[in-house]
Parts: C-alpha cells; structure tokens; sequence
C-alpha cells in the first residue's frame, strides 16, 4: 500500500471485477504426414515444422499436391467402322500418400486452420514408415510417429490426424495409435480421430485369418488405455475426387493399338484417344481413410453450434458413398461392444441424405462418464481454457480476496456456457458448481504448502443416441 507523506489528493483505482476466460481454440486439427515438397524459404525447411494454414491453396504453396501415381488405361476400337472407342481396362493407381487428397476433404467439409507437419518428401518408391532416420539432417525421410513427437511440443492443436497410418505395418500401425492416445492423455488438450487399420474391408473379413475378426483385430490395435482421448471411424469413403493427374499428364499411361504412350502425347496426336481417356478419368474416384473429412465436420460442428454439440447426423461434402454399406444389425457391433468396449463410428448412407457420420463416441464406449466425443472435448475445452485464464493467480496471496476473485472469473465463464446451452440445468446451481476456500476445498496444511484447491463440476449436455417413441391404442372416450 503506497505511503502517502505530502498533502495532495490522490486518486487509487481499485479492480473489483474478476479475470475473464479466454477461451481456447476447439477445433484445430493437426495433419502429419508425407507431402511433395516443404518449402518456405529453403528446401526441405518446412520438415517436422509444424506449420498453421488456413486453405488448400497455402498447402500447396507450401507442400505442393498429390503423389503423381501412375494411372494405367488400355483403350480399344469398339467399332472399327465407325472408330468408336471403348474402355479395355482400366488400373487405378494403389495411391501411395493420402496426406493432400485428406487435407483437401478437411477444407471442403468446412474445416478452417489447421497445422500441416510434413515428415518427409514423396519418393519413387514409396516409403511410409513408423520412425526415420534420427540425424537432423532435413532432407532425411523421418516417420510419422517422429511428427507425432514434435506435435508435443505445441500447444495450440486440438486434434490429431494421420491418415496415412493405415499404411504401415499393423504392428506399426498398434504402436502409433497408442502413443496418439498417451500423447493425448499426457497434454489433455487434444483428441485424436483414428481411421480402422483396415478400414477399406467387410466386417467379415480378418487380417490375420479367415472369418469374422476384423472388428476383434483392429479393436486390439488401441490397446486399453486412454481410450476416452480418441474416436474411430469405419468404413473407408468413395469420394467424389478423381485421380490426380500432374500438369504434363505424363503420369496416366495410355496403350491403344498396341502401342503405349502417356496421356499428354496423345493431346497432339490421338485427339480423339485423348478426349475418350479424359473423359474416362472422370469416372473414376479415390477412396480415402474418413479422418480428413470427419476432422471438417468436427470444425463445422464447433463454429456452427458448440464443441458440445456431437459431430455426427452430418452429412459429409464430396463424398459418394462408404465402401461397405452398413445397416442396423452391422452397427450394432460397431456401437456397442460387450467385450472391449471399445466403440467405432460408423458412416451410413441414408436415402436422399447422402453420407452421415452415424455415430458420436469414444473408444472408451462402455464408460458413462467419457462416452461421448461432445463430452470429453468439451471438458478438454474448459480445462485448457480456465487453466490459461488462471496464470494471473500463482504467487497471489492465498487468502479469501483471491479465493472469490478466481472462483468469480470461473463462474461468470460456466454461466456462459449453461447460457448457450452446453450445461444442463433450470439454473446455474444444478448445472454447475465452483468451490474454492479454507474448510471447503483446502484445509491449513494446504495454505501452509501453498495449494489452492478450485473444484469444478459440471452437467454437460449428452447427445440423444437413441430416440425413443412410445405409440398405444387410446379408448374412444366421447
């Protein structure tokens, strides 16, 4: 308190209102992956440097477009009277990276920023590998999980993606999912969206052995720890992209008459070849792991409504159908697993809807308190905002002027929250409580050891899973 010694008036403000919460981001993907190039000012500077965009077009700037596979056509003369032509055959390319067609579903499903962490370059032999080489040479090939290890180090994403994990080994692929989940579980300011090891098959298929163990298989992969920081998704998706073909064409090999040439040559030799051959390309669609475009709806969901609303009855952009059509009795072991407890999200076609995401849980399925996606991200939200928003308070005297000053500031946020829905309740009291004080939360020792206890609890919203009408016979009464 200052000392006043010479007469004069002075004027003290004094601060009654309490700190406000800034709320954190929700929906910040974090992409990794293998790319064309990453460049910003130097070759390769951009590799296992995360790096914030806000549009496919930036990504390319950066990171450049899709693998250039090779896209194989034999073309043949259906009538040789009229030279009309038809389609032989038609090999479509096994794609060898994921990242940028992903990234590209992102943006299209409503997806705003989101971090890119490149873990490599496209090689000629494609190579997607769980660790790389440990030098800090930059133009060495790392693996996904070195991208995982340098996501730790930033604070700002929200979700993690890695759509290209479902090309490594299963025994990789194990190994990575559940270094995600404890990645998750060690910050608890992220969620990750898995994508199934096998994704792209029928329930009744096995990567191990024949028969029904694909879902006993790929549930095995997660492990049983951490499972309320993740959410996976099945089956894979046929969208609405085709193949990508690089400037020159020169990546699509044509072979007519007997003779084989690329694409690009044929524009000024076989116009008529090359008109049928491009026409074809459009008929013809990439199949892609759902992580890309479920992380879209993830952010369309939080901007539109609230990180408490679940991300699912959406209906997904550029997407013509799942792989594997599902109906109820599918999704039953899908949703609801008696063994693991593990739960999977499934994506159905419904008529005149198109592509839902049909499903809003964790893979800690079975458990009442983080069931559902909406709830845990929502606690992720709070938690990482009101711990930033506290920072003010260490060092402050630990006495009751800062006790009502920080459980003021927590208060005023929640109300907020219950205001716009995303806590249950006729009034604040029955949607949330904040306890902090002497007697209440801390005891002496406490103050002594220099603990201030807050207590926090909050009745979050939980989705409607399953709508329940009741219909019966009424008795004429009049």
């Amino acid at each position: 308190m200052t000392t006043y010694r010479t007469p004069d008036v002075y004027v003290e403000e004094i601060s009654v209102f309490p700190p406000s919460v800034a709320e954190v981001e929700t929906a910040i993907p974090a992409f990794i992956g293998y790319t064309a190039k990453a460049i910003k000012k130097l070759d390769n500077d951009l590799i296992l440097e995360p790096t914030k965009i806000y549009s496919l077009k930036e990504y390319e700037t950066f990171f450049g477009f899709q693998a250039e596979d090779t896209i194989a056509i034999s073309v043949a003369v259906a009538d040789p009277l009229t030279g009309v032509l038809s389609l032989s055959s038609f090999t479509e390319p096994t794609l060898s990276y994921l990242l940028y067609y992903s990234v590209k579903m992102f943006f299209d499903n409503g997806g705003g920023q989101c971090y890119i962490i490149s873990v490599g370059t496209y090689k000629s032999t494609p190579v997607i590998d769980l660790k790389g080489d440990t030098g800090t040479d930059k133009t060495t090939m790392y693996g996904l999980q070195d991208g995982l290890d340098k996501l730790a180090l930033f604070d700002e994403p929200t979700l993690i993606v890695i759509p290209e994990s479902v090309k490594l080994t299963s025994g990789d692929y194990q190994t990575l999912v559940q270094a995600v989940l404890l990645q998750c579980n060690t910050l608890r300011d992220r969620f990750a969206i898995f994508d199934i090891f096998n994704g792209d098959q029928d329930l009744n298929t096995s990567s191990s052995s024949p028969g029904p163990n694909l879902l006993t298989d790929d549930r095995g992969y997660f492990g049983n720890n951490y499972l309320k920081y993740g959410g996976a998704y099945y089956p894979f998706l046929k969208t609405t992209m085709n193949f990508y073909v690089n400037a020159g064409e020169s990546n699509v090999s044509v072979t007519y008459l007997g003779a084989t040439a690329n694409l690009g040559t044929l524009k000024s030799t076989k116009t008529s070849v090359y008109n049928f051959v491009k026409n074809e390309l459009k008929n013809h669609f990439v199949v892609l792991p759902p992580s890309g475009p479920v992380a879209g709806a993830y952010a369309a969901t939080d901007k539109n409504r609230g990180v408490w609303k679940a991300p699912a009855n959406l209906s997904l952009a550029n997407v013509i159908e799942p792989v594997v059509k599902l109906d109820n009795a599918h999704q039953d072991t899908l949703n609801i697993d008696a063994d693991s407890g593990k739960s999977i999200n499934a994506l159905r076609t419904f008529a005149g809807k198109g592509t839902l995401v049909w499903g809003a849980r964790t893979l800690a399925g079975n458990d009442n308190e983080w069931r559902y996606i909406p709830v845990r991200r929502f606690y992720n939200m709070v938690e990482e905002s009101v711990k930033k928003s506290t920072y003010w308070a260490v060092f402050e005297p630990n006495d009751a002027n800062t006790w009502v000053k920080v459980r003021g500031m927590i208060e005023n946020y929640l109300t907020q929250k219950w205001r716009e829905g995303a806590l249950a309740g006729a009034t604040t009291k029955d949607a949330f409580f904040v306890r902090c004080g002497i007697g209440i939360t801390m005891t002496s020792q406490d103050i002594l050891e220099g603990r201030m206890n807050v207590e926090i609890g909050m009745a979050v919203v939980r989705p409607a899973e399953f709508i329940i009408l009741r219909f019966s016979h009424k008795l004429q009464t009049s």
